[in-house]
């Protein structure tokens, strides 16, 4: 029996693995010796001896020790672990990239530039914490969301190569056989699911208050770009590579459903991990919640489950900021929606009208727009910065005339999901400080950013 995690004593995963406890589910996966599977803590078959029990904090490193995943409960659906206590940052970086399908495009001498260390210390570290080099670790997450794929979906098993960064079918059988001993077609015969061709299901820890997160964007959407109906939202999407739409409604087992379209199926894995930090599906409430009512918040049942509410991108979080500066959210809606109208060429709602680029609003003559000419000129500066700059931290917008921190703050908050983005200098935030004396914004760290979410509950 051996431990190969950072933030759990062996005791905690014996519980958690005889409870079931959902509440566990992807902090730790759960290795049988004698039939050589892996599963999640949740998994419905007997448990068994613990001394046949061996336990990883990745899904990876249960592979590499040569453990296939379990067809009954799918150890690919799990939720993302919890950050690792005490690891480097450098690494939690790398681990997140990687998870985010950055080799899949790029080489690792690139990543290793843009994390600034050298791929010889990058090794060191995945060896000393995973124990397998960088490569092999993006090709297993590969491989993993290519069986979520199989078994959440009708999608052609060419497909599926692409859109999880094969350049070819050979290749993507060759690395499914040699992870799984199974072809992708047996996988997927295997396979009880049932799905449509365009359909995936994503997995959360519960609790989550779906409809806290619902009312939040029916105040906030967007004319022919959102809907958001009883229960469900859908929006349209558009990047320099892609553009589609999804819907995202609740499903059964703490899963969301998640019907898409999109033009270039080899983004499928960017529009995941996206819509996964839009709606925030890899946070432990129930960590956070206890953490907030000691930092002396008060957290009703009834309010339980909170998440914190994404957009597509910093840039669009920027535009809504600045519109929302000083004035009512309400309001702040029709200016928006009267805005993003000039873009669409029909003046109606329709499938195919997007969030306007940097570009387009670089160009447009925004006279039509009722606000004074500062916030005018703010938002062209915006875009003629965000042409040049896009890619850059929110925290260099200061350096554009009429935006400050709390514009940065925001677009950081719903544009990056940034977890501890307490806005402090807002008005309705500003009046919950004044009941709450012991409440602030350093007791509430490093979750500031829930905090909000919370304050913002009874105007949201």
């Amino acid at each position: 029996m051996t431990n190969r995690f950072f933030n759990l004593s062996i005791t905690q995963c014996q519980q958690a693995r005889l409870a079931r406890d959902s509440r566990f589910d992807g902090h730790f996966f759960i290795a049988v010796k004698t039939t050589g599977i892996f599963c999640r803590p949740i998994c419905p078959a007997t448990a068994p001896k613990e001394e046949n029990v061996e336990y990883f904090g990745k899904s990876a490193q249960a592979i590499q020790a040569g453990y296939r995943p379990c067809l009954r409960c799918r150890p690919d659906s799990a939720p993302n672990s919890w950050p690792w206590l005490g690891v480097e940052t450098t690494f939690q970086r790398a681990i997140q990239l990687i998870e985010n399908g950055e080799l899949n495009s790029t080489k690792l001498p690139d990543l290793c530039e843009r994390l600034g260390i050298s791929e010889r210390y990058l090794r060191q570290l995945f060896q000393r914490h995973l124990g397998l080099p960088p490569k092999k670790y993006a090709l297993y997450q590969q491989v993993m969301f290519a069986k979520q794929l199989l078994h959440n979906s009708q999608l052609q098993i060419q497909d599926i190569a692409f859109a999880c960064g094969f350049n070819s079918i050979r290749r993507f059988n060759d690395a499914f056989v040699k992870t799984f001993q199974l072809t992708p077609n047996k996988m997927r015969k295997n396979s009880t699911a049932s799905a449509h061709q365009s359909t995936l299901s994503l997995s959360f820890r519960p609790p989550f208050n779906w409809a806290h997160l619902l009312n939040f964007y029916r105040l906030r959407a967007l004319e022919g770009i959102e809907e958001v109906g009883e229960h469900y939202y859908q929006r349209t999407f558009q990047t320099d590579q892609a553009k589609g739409w999804f819907k995202i409604s609740m499903g059964k087992n703490n899963t969301l459903n998640v019907e898409f379209e999109i033009s270039d199926i080899k983004q499928l894995h960017a529009l995941v991990v996206n819509i996964r930090r839009i709606f925030d599906l890899d946070a432990d409430i129930q960590v956070i919640e206890e953490h907030l009512s000691k930092a002396h918040l008060p957290i009703p049942p009834m309010q339980s489950g909170i998440r914190t509410p994404g957009v597509w991108n910093t840039w669009e979080a920027g535009i809504r900021a600045i519109f929302g500066q000083q004035i009512s959210v309400k309001a702040a809606i029709q200016q928006l929606n009267s805005f993003v109208k000039q873009f669409n060429p029909h003046n109606k709602i329709s499938a195919q009208f997007y969030f306007p680029t940097p570009l387009q609003v670089a160009s447009t003559d925004l006279s039509v727009l009722k606000m004074p000419q500062s916030r005018k000129n703010t938002i062209k500066n915006f875009a003629n910065y965000m042409i040049d700059h896009g890619h850059e931290h929110p925290n260099t917008w200061l350096a554009i005339k009429g935006i400050g921190p709390w514009t940065i703050e925001y677009a950081k908050l719903r544009g990056l999901s940034d977890p501890n983005c307490f806005l402090n200098t807002d008005l309705v935030i500003k009046k919950v400080l004044e009941k709450l004396p012991l409440f602030n914004e350093k007791t509430v760290a490093p979750w500031g950013s829930y905090a909000t979410f919370h304050c913002w509950n009874t105007e949201c």
